[in-house]
């Protein structure tokens, strides 16, 4: 993809999400991976519904800001996925309502955060690890995710949001939206004796779809 269509897709697919409620406000960041190595950045301060494509922040292979306005704050924790998942093309966080709910409640298990509802999840998120709370901008969850070691794709911040690495933009919003709509089933069925996936259903989804399992 060329780096004008990347920069069109990074706004159209950021206006999507804030137009479906995903993310409000001038909350959430998103990044890809450009064709040079660079990176396109979504700025600091700026509104999901409000992109321009040409004043997206700009990065060298490098990792210098070479263009566009002053990117996000938590660009350490972007720059965390892009170092130790040699395969991520895309980034995205954001402050979808039921996952950061889901955050908040006092059983989520930290290791695997979304509980086994559907398969759909686990294919294009694997396990996400619960992070516990930081203060935003704060260059430790950058470390907290490094100290995974590019084992999850997917990680939720405690009482934030969430954030999805993936190959590509559009496979990391699925993958967001997947999460986020996940947490809400668990939400909607809290206190509910639902049948949740088995052990042994989610390792026949594990095997047949290749998933990133630890």
């Amino acid at each position: 993809m060329s780096e004008a269509k990347l920069r069109e897709a990074i706004c159209a697919q950021a206006a999507s999400l804030f137009q479906r409620g995903l993310t409000g406000g001038a909350t959430g960041n998103i990044s890809a991976r450009c064709a040079d190595g660079g990176l396109l950045v979504t700025p600091t301060g700026a509104s999901f519904g409000a992109l321009d494509p040409g004043r997206l922040s700009r990065f060298d292979a490098q990792g210098a800001h070479v263009s566009g306005d002053r990117p996000t704050k938590e660009m350490p924790l972007h720059s965390a996925f892009y170092d130790t998942r040699a395969q991520a093309g895309a980034v995205v966080h954001i402050h979808s309502t039921h996952s950061v709910a889901l955050s908040m409640m006092p059983d989520a298990d930290a290791d695997n955060f979304l509980p086994p509802l559907t398969p759909y999840a686990i294919m294009r998120l694997g396990k996400v690890k619960l992070l516990p709370f930081f203060v935003p901008g704060d260059p430790a969850m950058g470390d907290a995710v490094r100290g995974l070691a590019g084992r999850r794709s997917a990680v939720m911040l405690a009482n934030h949001g969430p954030v999805v690495a993936a190959k590509d933009l559009e496979a990391a919003v699925h993958a967001m939206e997947e999460l986020e709509e996940t947490a809400k089933l668990a939400m909607l069925l809290r206190g509910v004796p639902a049948r949740v996936l088995t052990e042994a259903q989610v390792g026949q989804v594990v095997r047949k779809f290749d998933v990133e399992w630890d």
